[in-house]
């Protein structure tokens, strides 16, 4: 594709594009003189106009009927989540069965790995990348010593190679073989939260079975960003939040995955809650927990409708334009970025870009992660300034991620005018 730094360019690609016509759905930020370039939805992604409705409808039913909402509201709550089944299964790739959307990310992840981290006095280590996302190496510390075991041996990660920025896959497979039959649990950020790198989730699932690990993937950053099949992936399991790519409010509702063919094993250990229960039987409170069959077995708490329904709000704006559509945006418009920043930094003889995120489209999503050589954070501060709404990471990081469903390549573009003029400023 031949792109070119100018403003008639930018717009003749959006004029083309068929999924501009979703940006109107979205609320952008106002708190700048001029209108933001907003790339932080692999942070939080912004608001659509119809949560507010969605939202409403909950409210209204809740004033109305209360605690009868759960059964006469015009979405019962009994069954909300249900409403969200068969839209997040189309976007991870997953049978209906083998999706549930509940609680939070970390929470979810640590009810996974009660059922799926089963170590043994030969078999008990876990493979994770080097510096994971503080979350994810917390939940392993905590998973690994709530088994009276000591992390800085239970724990393997694999870092990138001497000056190297991303992980090879081919790097992650060797040490799988490596740490073998001793290799309870392969557990990784299906898309790493600093470099942007999308893991090959087919391949290293399948290393992780060879060696008769369990294999479970942390997708918050890849979840309503990358096209995923778990199902045919045979991964075992995962989890997701809601909040940053799938734009559905601070803090929202997550998603998990376990795999149909641990879906009638009601013998997995895990932690139990009513949610959970046979739904036949929930409201007969009996002793004795009997788990859903599917991924509805992990549930323990009923549904928090209002996150719900943010949730549900945005699930339909991505029913209409499709992962495959959103995918094939994403890679347009991050290559037009990637053309931009090059071109600024050759231009200039104050700055040294380098976009660390692997140029391979099939090995990225929406974020960029750009090493602005020599540069602290003024110049991310005077990026700010300009309007643009982007991540800094010590200690010469700038995270940028335009989000296919509202960002445009115009916005691209305007992105690159204000880094120009925040190199002078800096």
């Amino acid at each position: 594709m031949h792109y070119e730094n100018s403003l008639a360019f930018a717009r003749k690609k959006d004029q083309d594009d068929p999924l501009s016509k979703y940006r109107q759905d979205f609320f952008f930020p106002d708190f700048h003189d001029e209108e933001v370039v907003y790339f932080t939805g692999n942070s939080l992604g912004l608001q659509p106009k119809a949560t507010k409705d969605y939202i409403q409808q909950e409210l209204d039913d809740w004033a109305k009927w209360g605690v009868e909402g759960h059964f006469e509201a015009k979405n019962p709550w009994f069954s909300y989540h249900e409403l969200l089944t068969p839209k997040i299964a189309k976007i991870v790739g997953a049978n209906e069965k083998e999706v549930v959307v509940t609680h939070s990310l970390t929470t979810n992840l640590h009810l996974l790995m009660v059922s799926f981290y089963r170590p043994t006095e030969r078999r008990y280590k876990i493979l994770c990348e080097g510096k994971a996302f503080p979350s994810d190496q917390y939940a392993l510390e905590s998973q690994v010593k709530f088994h009276g075991l000591e992390p800085a041996d239970a724990i393997v990660e694999v870092f990138p190679r001497d000056g190297e920025h991303t992980l090879r896959e081919e790097d992650i497979i060797a040490k799988i073989n490596e740490v073998g039959d001793e290799l309870a649990l392969v557990m990784i950020g299906g898309v790493n939260y600093y470099t942007g790198q999308f893991f090959d989730i087919k391949s290293v699932t399948e290393a992780g079975h060879e060696v008769g690990a369990v294999v479970g993937w942390d997708l918050a950053h890849a979840a309503g960003n990358v096209e995923l099949h778990l199902h045919d992936w045979h991964v075992d399991f995962a989890a997701w939040c809601s909040y940053k790519y799938l734009n559905s409010s601070p803090g929202g509702v997550s998603g998990m995955f376990v795999h149909e063919k641990h879906s009638k094993n009601k013998e997995l250990p895990r932690f139990a809650g009513w949610w959970g229960h046979n739904k036949d039987e929930r409201f007969q409170m009996k002793p004795g927990f009997d788990p859903i069959e599917g991924a509805e077995g992990w549930q323990l708490s009923n549904a928090p409708v209002l996150g719900m329904a943010a949730h549900n709000a945005s699930l339909d704006i991505f029913q209409r334009a499709g992962m495959a559509a959103i995918s094939e945006k994403r890679n347009d418009l991050t290559a037009y970025l990637e053309f931009i920043i090059n071109k600024i930094s050759d231009e200039s003889d104050l700055v040294d870009f380098e976009v660390i995120t692997p140029h391979d489209p099939k090995k990225r999503g929406a974020q960029l992660s750009i090493l602005a050589h020599g540069q602290g954070k003024a110049l991310f501060d005077a990026l700010s300034k300009e309007g643009v709404v982007a991540d800094w990471r010590e200690p010469n990081v700038i995270r940028v991620a335009p989000a296919p469903l509202y960002n445009s390549f115009e916005d691209v573009y305007r992105f690159g005018e204000a880094l120009r003029t925040s190199i002078s400023e800096s």
